[in-house]
C-alpha cells in the first residue's frame, strides 16, 4: 500500500486534530487558543513536512515532543 498525498494530509488532520484536543484538555486553553501556540512550534512544522515522517507517530509520541518544546527543554525534545 502507498500513502499518497492525500492520505499523509488526511493523517496529519486527524493527528493535529488529537493533539489540539488532549493539549486543550491539559492546558484548559480553548481549541483554538490551542491551535495557534501549536501552529507557531518547530514540532507542528516537522508534523506538517511529509518527509519527517511524524504524521506516522501516535498522538501521545507528538504531545510529548509538544511538551518538551513548550518547556524549552530541547535535548528531550531532539530525543522524542
Amino acid at each position: 500500500m502507498t500513502i499518497n498525498e492525500n492520505s499523509t494530509a488526511f493523517i496529519t488532520d486527524l493527528l493535529v486534530t488529537n493533539v489540539v484536543e488532549a493539549l486543550a484538555k491539559k492546558s484548559g486553553m480553548s481549541v483554538t487558543e490551542t491551535l495557534r501556540e501549536l501552529m507557531k512550534s518547530k514540532t507542528y512544522v516537522l508534523l506538517l513536512n511529509p518527509e519527517s515522517y511524524l504524521y506516522l507517530e501516535s498522538p501521545t509520541y507528538v504531545l510529548d515532543m509538544i511538551d518538551a518544546e513548550l518547556s524549552g527543554d530541547w535535548d528531550r525534545w531532539l530525543e522524542v
